[in-house]
């Protein structure tokens, strides 16, 4: 049966909706927090539209992005050659796995597979590059952010502005940056343990139900 373009992507098409209104959300309720802390100061609150562009909502934003993409791409990498008997996550103890074997052009394979060399090559770990050069986006503008939104603080006060080489040794946006990566680690050793003894029927991350719970991988 042929399938809709909504049930050809409808895990994409969820995620992608959820992330919007999450975002826009998060964005108005910054805009409304902010504005009551710039009232409780005495000064004028900001339009909507200048919110965008505030370090309060620039370091927010990709204080939680950062953690994420390093989280991936941890998981990504890690998972290549460690191992954890039991878990649906991990790949087999013993035996080589599908991933495992070396790319063989084909009719239908990707266009740097059937290139070869240099792009081959690239293309073999273009999962982990994508996801590191993501981190290192957000995690910049994670700091761009708090940074801004330090002196921004600094300037309400009546106090001056401090340099980036100097906001870096200020304890603020190491402790932003650790609270979300400690949540992901957290967040990713939960899937690996828990998958070994729980089960939910239907979804690829699980075992099947009725699987022994030392038995490793789906």
């Amino acid at each position: 049966m042929q399938r809709n373009f909504y049930q050809r992507n409808s895990l994409s098409i969820v995620f992608i909706s959820l992330f919007v209104i999450a975002l826009f959300a998060q964005f108005y309720f910054g805009w409304k927090k902010n504005n009551v802390e710039l009232q409780e100061q005495g000064l004028s609150t900001l339009p909507l539209e200048d919110y965008v562009i505030t370090g309060h909502f620039i370091a927010a934003t990709f204080e939680n992005f950062q953690s994420e993409f390093l989280q991936m791409m941890l998981y990504v990498v890690l998972t290549i050659s460690l191992r954890q008997i039991g878990s649906a996550e991990s790949k087999s103890l013993t035996e080589k796995e599908e991933v495992d074997r070396e790319p063989i052009p084909h009719a239908n394979a990707p266009g740097p597979v059937k290139k070869g060399g240099w792009q081959l090559k690239l293309y073999k770990h273009s999962l982990t590059i994508a996801f590191a050069l993501l981190f290192i986006f957000s995690w910049t503008m994670h700091l761009y952010g708090s940074y801004r939104n330090f002196n921004e603080e600094q300037i309400i006060k009546g106090e001056p502005s401090v340099t980036l080489g100097h906001f870096i040794q200020e304890p603020d946006f190491w402790f932003e940056t650790f609270q979300n990566w400690q949540s992901e680690f957290l967040s990713v050793a939960s899937i690996v343990l828990l998958t070994i003894f729980l089960r939910q029927k239907g979804s690829p991350e699980s075992k099947p139900v009725d699987a022994p719970h030392l038995e490793t991988g789906k």
